[in-house]
Formats: C-alpha cells, sequence, structure tokens
C-alpha cells in the first residue's frame, strides 16, 4: 500500500489549511511510480523495527491462539500512523548516517594503510 495524497481524508483540515500545506501540494504533484518508489526503498530492517514498534503500540497476542480485533477512533489511529511513520523517517536518517560512517570509517582505513615502497618513520 502506497500513501494516496490524493484521498480527501488524508488531510483533514480546512480548504486554507490545504492550500498553505506546502508538502502535501507537492506529493499530490508525484507520480504513483515516484511514491512506489520510496515505499520500495525502505529496508527490512526498518520494516522490522516499526512492525516490533506497533506491535509492541498495540499489544501482541499469539494469532494462533487468539483472533484479535481491535478497535480504535480516527485520532488514536491517525496518532498511531504518525508515530509509525515518524519511526520510519527517524530510522532511516540513523540508517543512512550509519552508512556514512562506515563509509568514512572504510576510507580512512584505506588511506592509513601504507602503499608498497611506502616507508614509515
Amino acid at each position: 500500500m502506497v500513501f494516496n495524497p490524493d484521498n480527501a481524508d488524508f488531510f483533514n483540515g480546512s480548504a486554507e489549511d490545504v492550500q498553505a500545506n506546502q508538502l502535501l501540494k507537492y506529493l499530490q504533484h508525484q507520480s504513483p511510480e515516484v511514491l512506489a518508489r520510496v515505499a520500495r526503498s525502505i529496508s527490512p530492517e526498518i520494516k522490522q523495527i516499526i512492525s516490533q514498534n506497533v506491535q509492541g503500540l498495540v499489544g501482541v497476542l499469539p494469532s494462533e491462539a487468539f483472533n484479535v480485533q481491535i478497535t480504535t477512533d480516527r485520532e488514536n489511529l491517525a496518532g498511531l500512523l504518525a508515530s509509525a511513520m515518524m519511526t520510519g523517517y527517524f530510522l532511516r536518517r540513523m540508517e543512512q548516517r550509519m552508512e556514512l560512517e562506515s563509509s568514512i570509517q572504510g576510507s580512512i582505513s584505506l588511506s592509513r594503510d601504507p602503499k608498497p615502497g611506502d616507508t614509515e618513520l
């Protein structure tokens, strides 16, 4: 499932709020292919952490022993979704930072490795 910015219920605000929201305008001008590509770019590790986070918030009962149904209102569901999204954004940034630090460490170690013919003092 991919985010659909054209969904009338997505932005629960006045027409002026929708007009003033630049991010919503930007999203509405993106093609479905772009939105799908961004959604697919999330790593399995991030998906797993978000899933565990949401399960922790909702509560986890073994599905083989229980038929779990969850009832909530619109505001609480929106809060849960917002929490999952913010967790995803945060985790993706941390994943990028980890990759960058790893890359920097790799290039530092390569630059410190003596090359054939180099002499150390």
